[in-house]
């Protein structure tokens, strides 16, 4: 590669590093990424996506979210033609183009646009996949986590009924959690968690809840996506020794816990130290959130846990 190469290599890389996208075959700065106005994903939020992190150069835990990935689209009918293997290769390409060693990485699937004039049939859609990447996202930012999250929970709006909306599978429908913001930042709190039409806890815009009670993990099993970050910090809990437990949350038995942590990929694990009026361990971190948080980014390096990523030099 001559200098000018290497000059225009460079360029791309910065043009790409502040965010890059994956279409059709093609990197490109994620403002020139687009899709029709007339996608399904766009006018009927008939799509699924997942984040995987990138931590220090690699991926954290991509097998567990290329899996999720896929149940989400066999769940939903969809069928871009992209094996594991192929988008375990977009996304390595992907991040690598950009240069960035800690990321936020997104796949997405959508239904498409309609390819038979004035059809209302979803087998009538031609589905196509994309990707695309950011620098790392914190849900909490940082300076707020480091102290501890105020949390609101939402009183004019509940939680989509699984029955309606399956959390399971990751999707873009957020008109109750943006109703829930709304709800939260007037209440000057940073976030907001959402509850049940029973007044059981669910969860939040981009995060699980936990509740901490005698060295025992409480997080919901009904109403929430089953985030690969959840999944860590249970098997962290074991690790540690603590008991955990997937059941049933009523707001009442997490407002009478020790701490409260939440659960995220933008960010991995942050403490929470008042949810409404609540305060939790005196208004600063927990111990027990803490240990968890440091041991995910422990995690995060452990060799078993990584897939590395290969940089041009």
């Amino acid at each position: 590669m001559t200098h000018s190469d290497n000059m225009r290599e460079g360029s791309r890389q910065t043009d790409l590093a502040s965010g890059a996208a994956w279409m059709r075959g093609k990197i490109m700065p994620i403002g020139e990424a687009s899709i029709p106005v007339n996608d399904w994903g766009l006018i009927h939020s008939d799509i699924t996506y997942d984040v995987v992190p990138v931590w220090e150069g690699g991926f954290f835990r991509l097998r567990l979210y290329l899996g999720r990935f896929f149940r989400s689209m066999k769940t939903l009918h969809l069928d871009p033609g992209v094996s594991e293997d192929d988008v375990k290769a977009i996304l390595h390409e992907l991040v690598a183009a950009t240069g960035l060693r800690r990321a936020y990485v997104a796949m997405v699937t959508s239904r498409g646009v309609n390819t038979v004039p004035g059809s209302r049939d979803p087998r009538d859609c031609r589905n196509h996949f994309f990707a695309w990447c950011v620098p790392y996202i914190h849900v909490i930012r940082p300076d707020i986590a480091k102290s501890g999250a105020v949390v609101h929970v939402a009183k004019t709006v509940s939680r989509i009924p699984e029955a309606s909306v399956d959390p399971r599978v990751k999707n873009y429908h957020w008109g109750d959690f943006t109703k829930g913001l709304f709800e939260a930042k007037e209440a000057g709190a940073e976030t907001v968690m959402l509850l049940d039409g029973d007044g059981n806890v669910t969860e939040g815009p981009g995060f699980n809840v936990f509740a901490v009670k005698n060295n025992r993990l409480v997080t919901p099993d009904a109403g929430v996506l089953e985030g690969i970050s959840r999944q860590t910090v249970l098997e962290i809990g074991a690790e540690m020794g603590l008991e955990t437990d997937v059941r049933v949350l009523p707001l009442e038995e997490l407002l009478e816990s020790d701490e409260v942590l939440i659960t995220t990929s933008g960010g991995g694990v942050a403490p929470v130290t008042k949810v409404d009026d609540r305060v939790f361990s005196n208004g600063v971190p927990g111990e027990v959130t803490m240990s968890i948080q440091k041991r995910y980014f422990d995690w995060a390096m452990r060799p078993e846990h990584r897939t590395e990523i290969t940089y041009d030099p």
